[in-house]
């Protein structure tokens, strides 16, 4: 089901919007830059709005369960991505989740990964800026009002637990970066650098398995039966964890990673443009994975040149791309930690896939990318090396 498809008019004039805004996220100055930054600019544009300060984990989570949606034009989210990620989850556990994700959602960057904002301000023709600047375009969206569908990732576990990621689903490197530069977060963005360095020099390998359904040979005569869950959206291109997945997927053989990510939108901080190669079609995501055996060198140079969106220039052989519609990541010794929207998730196998324009956002454009159109692929394709296809 497409939730969000079709067009939609942009944010009425004059609007109300409920601000959600995390005061401890990513420097701690989300609240003055709230004041000095966002709320002059609201007052122009005729955006009245009611701000609510989360005070703990999950905090705004528990209140979008619960609260009276029609009382607001808008839910805007003042920090970083994780707070995004508790507004769409919280959305999706109420009992009228089909309308509540229906809710258009405003990405104001005040954490340290801010990828969400990053990426609306890439979509939008903006180039990339950081920080007050980020914070300055990604309001001026918000006083424009303009809405646009996107994608939505639907993500199961091996333990039973059903969730929703809004940006990213990270394993191996990237995750244990995120996850080990918690402790720096005062440091804003400079977390990663610092995390990056750190694990760089005690480099680490993950043994798995990963199979994934490819964006343009996905479907299979015979699809799958959906995987309903007691709650949310059936999940069409995914079989039950505990059966082998479809004969129509890819299935990389089981090895040792160094990370695997992934992606549904072009950045995954305000300053790493991850996916320069252009937008997915709607119903689509990036994934991205790198084998054991590159050097840390070679992997230093790539985490450099992606704040330019230059790292697939260098045709690293280790490293993989290839658009999917759905996957399965199965960890093999033991280290299942990943990182869902920058939040901690531990969980012995994890497989996911895109729900196609699922919700609503403040964009700079109204349009959402072509949808995909699923061909026939009639057996199961084992990958021994990543063919040269994959690297479109």
């Amino acid at each position: 089901m497409d939730a969000a498809g079709g067009s939609r008019n942009p944010l009425p004039r004059p609007c109300h919007v409920l601000v959600l805004l995390n005061p401890r996220g990513g420097k701690g100055k989300a609240l003055q830059l709230f004041w000095s930054h966002v709320q002059p600019l609201l007052v122009q544009a005729d955006v009245s709005f009611t701000l609510m300060l989360t005070e703990r984990r999950n905090h705004a989570r528990e209140l979008v369960r619960t609260e009276d949606l029609r009382r607001w034009d808008a839910l805007v989210v003042m920090s970083g991505d994780g707070l995004i990620h508790e507004v769409v989850n919280g959305l999706m556990e109420r009992p009228d989740w089909e309308t509540a994700i229906q809710k258009p959602l405003c990405s104001l960057p005040a954490g340290s990964g801010n990828a969400v904002a990053a990426s609306l301000n890439h979509y939008a023709g903006y180039e990339q800026v950081t920080n007050e600047d980020l914070l300055t375009n990604c309001t001026q969206l918000l006083c424009r009002r303009l809405l646009a569908p996107m994608d939505l990732l639907s993500l199961q576990t091996a333990c039973g637990q059903r969730l929703f990621s809004v940006l990213s689903l990270a394993w191996g490197f990237i995750a244990d970066v995120d996850l080990e530069s918690e402790k720096f977060r005062r440091l804003g963005e400079m977390r990663f650098a610092l995390g990056t360095c750190l694990r760089l020099a005690a480099l680490r390998t993950y043994r798995g398995s990963l199979a994934y359904l490819p964006a343009e040979t996905p479907a299979s005569r015979g699809a799958p039966t959906p995987t309903r869950a007691p709650q949310g959206p059936a999940d069409t291109h995914v079989v039950p964890l505990e059966q082998p997945v479809p004969p129509h997927w890819t299935v990389v053989p089981e090895q040792d990673f160094v990370l695997v990510l992934a992606l549904l939108h072009s950045h995954l901080a305000s300053e790493l443009f991850t996916a320069p190669m252009g937008r997915c079609s709607a119903g689509a995501m990036h994934l991205f994975y790198v084998r054991a055996g590159v050097s840390r060198a070679t992997l230093l140079r790539l985490f450099l040149a992606m704040e330019k969106g230059r790292h697939m220039e260098y045709h690293c052989p280790h490293l993989v791309y290839v658009p999917v519609v759905a996957f399965r990541l199965e960890p093999k010794d033991g280290k299942g930690v990943f990182a869902v929207d920058g939040e901690l998730l531990i969980s012995g196998a994890v497989q996911g896939q895109v729900l196609p324009n699922y919700f609503w956002m403040v964009s700079g454009c109204r349009e959402s990318p072509p949808s995909l159109k699923l061909q026939p692929s009639p057996r199961r394709r084992s990958q021994q090396r990543p063919p040269p296809a994959e690297s479109r």
